[in-house]
């Protein structure tokens, strides 16, 4: 577990420099959501391609990617539900729960952990491909109708004054313009293709890309020292689905959807390894970018990684 100690313990390390550089306002007051922005429109678009481009698309097909699809899915489905029908959140706030509850942190921890501890960089691959491919595309579709329903200094959602036709189209065309989904299928295309494009191709999107999880950490820790307004915090009960469905629930769905599809150990272990995973910074970022549950991703993304190591050796412990 020295790997994983030394992925949270360097992320720690940046994301403290984000808040020194917060505390003090080094970069300036709006320096978070400028890196925030950067983020999300440069360089996770350009990590993305790259890393799909080179992604065997067959792994889609094994038991494996089943078992985290199925256990990712369904989280995502019960946080939907507790939030929205039990907490009578609105749609957009729904979503970042959601993502907060099921958006794990596959890059910054996930990565080194199948490398050093499943021996095995491709293990991240079906987290990673159902994050992009499912979860950020359908929840950048609900929080882009929610911004489209909800003309810019309008408070609150005025969709019901809005004509269907063209809240369907504006839907329509800020989902296919947004960076992360047009750097996500393009990656997807290039790795369907029946030729392999040139490396050097790739470089500048490595380039780029390679400054996502800085960068995103970063801006954590910047939010992080940014005084909280009375009522800022994370409403408690939203916070605790978060967590319990993030570091409980669905470490213990993935290992028995896993063990129900006769997973072998070393796969039983990486897909319960990577259910544990804590929530990614990423979250924040969409969460800046869209204004809404800023709060609850930041204190699921803190939360949630304290508890990522205790339970990550649990699970080592009980199946490795």
């Amino acid at each position: 577990m020295g790997a994983v100690l030394t992925a949270l313990g360097t992320m720690g390390a940046v994301v403290v420099l984000g808040w020194a550089l917060g505390r003090w306002q080094v970069l300036g007051e709006r320096a978070a959501p400028v890196l925030a922005r950067v983020v999300f429109t440069v360089a996770t678009p350009a990590l993305l391609l790259g890393t799909l481009a080179h992604a065997d698309l067959r792994l889609l097909l094994s038991r494996t990617a089943a078992a985290t699809w199925g256990s990712t899915a369904l989280v995502a489905l019960v946080a939907a539900l507790v939030v929205r029908l039990a907490l009578r959140r609105a749609a957009a706030d729904v979503t970042v729960a959601t993502l907060a509850s099921s958006y794990v942190n596959a890059g910054n921890v996930g990565l080194p952990l199948s490398v050093y501890l499943l021996g095995d960089p491709v293990a991240v691959v079906p987290t990673l491909l159902f994050q992009l491919l499912v979860l950020a595309p359908v929840a950048f579709t609900v929080l882009d109708g929610a911004a489209a329903a909800r003309p810019a200094g309008a408070p609150g959602d005025v969709a019901a004054v809005v004509p269907w036709a063209l809240r369907a189209q504006a839907v329509v065309r800020r989902t296919l313009t947004n960076p992360i989904i047009l750097g996500t299928l393009t990656g997807v295309l290039l790795a369907a293709l029946p030729w392999d494009l040139p490396e050097v191709v790739f470089e500048p999107f490595r380039l780029v890309g390679a400054a996502a999880a800085p960068l995103a950490l970063l801006a954590f820790g910047m939010q992080l020292a940014v005084p909280r307004a009375p009522g800022a915090s994370a409403p408690r009960r939203d916070l605790v689905v978060a967590v319990a469905l993030r570091s409980v629930v669905h470490p213990v769905l993935a290992w028995g959807l896993g063990s129900a599809l006769g997973l072998p150990p070393h796969a039983l272990l990486a897909v319960t390894a990577m259910a544990a995973l804590p929530t990614a910074q990423n979250v924040l970022v969409y969460a800046m970018q869209y204004r809404h549950g800023e709060s609850l991703a930041r204190d699921a993304g803190l939360i949630t990684t304290l508890l990522c190591v205790p339970v990550l050796l649990i699970v080592s412990a009980v199946l490795a």
